[in-house]
């Protein structure tokens, strides 16, 4: 009989089959290159750029480690690892058998007349062992099927959380430089509302002696609004900034390393763009799209499996006895083997049902799967695409300033001469402070536009 239960559990854990399909990868439904106008070049991917040097600036590395020692959301994404494992932990212990060492014992008294004997009876029985619960032999992988669903699911946790540390490290590292940018803007703002201030005090005192109309004062007082309204609005955004980066670290940062201009050259690094297919490899949430559906795979061969017979074993072996003093006495082993063999005749549909459900959610795992690499390379073509003209739009942007204030030079000069009218002054001074905002603006969106194409192409896990 131990024979016959070994060679049985052999054949069960061993000599099984899979009905599981075979996977193939679906081809990546998008081109084969980035459009040509989004080029890059270089050798070293992303992937192998760690976020410290990415982000050679100091204080954005301090931040960023904070964020990833308290924020919640990683920290989330982190004990879904744990819940998923478990889940593995639990499916993986169908594979083998479930052992229990057990003790029963008990003691009835029967009356008389319900007595074969015509007297009272008190009997006593006492039983040990070690059983198998109904294990399954999975001859037709069915159970082995529900193991490699709960794996890939187990493995696609894990790539979920590292994307989240990498969408972690681009949204702190772009909500640190939105606060510097605000900062400045509002450092700008300070400076144009006092100069603007003492010149509104000039045109006063040229008013008051009738050097100048009161058009002009006018003119300089709506200046002054102008740039205290400007203030406000900065001072605002950038405190709403701050509660942004707040929460992204999960709690307020202090003691920071020295703040740099958004104009300084070691903000973050330049990347090469690679080639599309190379997506599929570096990218956590490609990665997990694709285990996920190996696992809505694997489930089609637990949902085909339930068609055919299913045999359980259940079995034990131990001692029994009527007193405790006899369990281990010569003849008191027991045995039982109890095979079971379960063919579904009738059930309503629900094995077609399962089994056109487990299809079902296959091909919704193709189109998330292909959606995510269509996503993917969107953002790497756009980043791309963006990189160029935003340091053209800078380059611009810089000879405008210069423009600019080379006009307010004159028209100031051709005001003091009489030559032209204060409006001139009015519209330069406007027009120079707008060109000093969107140049701090734009630096910040090519900033922001590096690290997005850092993420996008897989980068920020060490």
């Amino acid at each position: 009989m131990n024979r016959t239960m070994t060679a049985l559990l052999a054949a069960g854990v061993l000599g099984g089959c899979s009905l599981a399909p075979s996977y193939t990868r679906p081809e990546a439904p998008v081109a084969d290159a980035f459009p040509a106008e989004a080029t890059g070049n270089g050798r070293t991917s992303a992937s192998d750029i760690g976020w410290h040097e990415f982000f050679p600036d100091h204080r954005l590395q301090a931040v960023i480690k904070v964020a990833l020692d308290n924020n919640r959301d990683l920290r989330t994404a982190a004990l879904r690892i744990d819940e998923a494992c478990a889940l593995y932990n639990i499916q993986s212990a169908d594979l083998l058998p479930n052992l229990n060492a057990g003790f029963s014992g008990s003691r009835a008294r029967t009356p008389a007349s319900l007595s074969t004997t015509g007297h009272e009876m008190i009997s006593s029985s006492y039983q040990v062992g070690v059983s198998l619960a109904s294990f399954e032999l999975d001859y037709l992988g069915r159970v082995r099927s529900l193991n490699d669903a709960a794996l890939s699911l187990y493995l696609a946790s894990d790539e979920a959380r590292q994307a989240a540390q990498i969408s972690l490290i681009a949204e702190v590292a772009k909500a640190a430089l939105a606060e510097r940018a605000f900062a400045e803007q509002e450092d700008l703002a300070k400076r144009t509302l006092e100069g603007r201030a003492a010149a509104y005090q000039l045109a006063k005192q040229r008013f008051e002696v009738g050097a100048s109309s009161a058009l002009d004062l006018r003119l300089n007082e709506t200046l002054v609004l102008a740039a205290r309204v400007a203030l406000v609005t900065l001072t605002r955004q950038r405190a709403q900034a701050v509660n942004a980066l707040t929460l992204l670290t999960g709690r307020p940062v202090s003691d920071l390393p020295a703040v740099q201009a958004l104009s300084a050259q070691n903000i973050v690094a330049e990347l090469p763009a690679g080639l599309p297919s190379d997506l599929l490899t570096r990218r956590p949430d490609i990665r997990a799209a694709e285990l996920r559906l190996k696992a809505a795979n694997a489930n089609i061969g637990a949902a085909r499996a339930a068609f055919f017979p299913r045999i359980s074993l259940t079995a034990g072996i131990g001692t029994a006895s009527n007193a405790m003093s006899g369990l281990f006495d010569s003849g008191s082993r027991t045995w039982s083997f109890a095979p079971q063999l379960l063919l579904p005749i009738f059930d309503a549909g629900r094995n077609s049902g399962n089994l056109d459900l487990a299809e079902v959610r296959k091909n919704l795992a193709i189109a998330d799967y292909e959606k995510t690499i269509q996503t993917a390379f969107r953002e790497v073509a756009d980043a791309l695409v963006a990189r160029a003209s935003l340091d053209q739009q800078i380059d611009a942007l810089r000879a405008t300033l210069e423009a600019q204030t080379e006009r307010l030079r004159l028209a100031d000069l051709r005001y003091q001469n009489g030559v032209a009218s204060f409006i001139d002054v009015l519209d330069a001074q406007r027009d120079l402070f707008a060109a000093e905002q969107s140049l701090v603006q734009t630096r910040l969106l090519r900033l922001t536009n590096a690290i997005d194409l850092y993420r996008s192409l897989g980068g920020g896990l060490t």
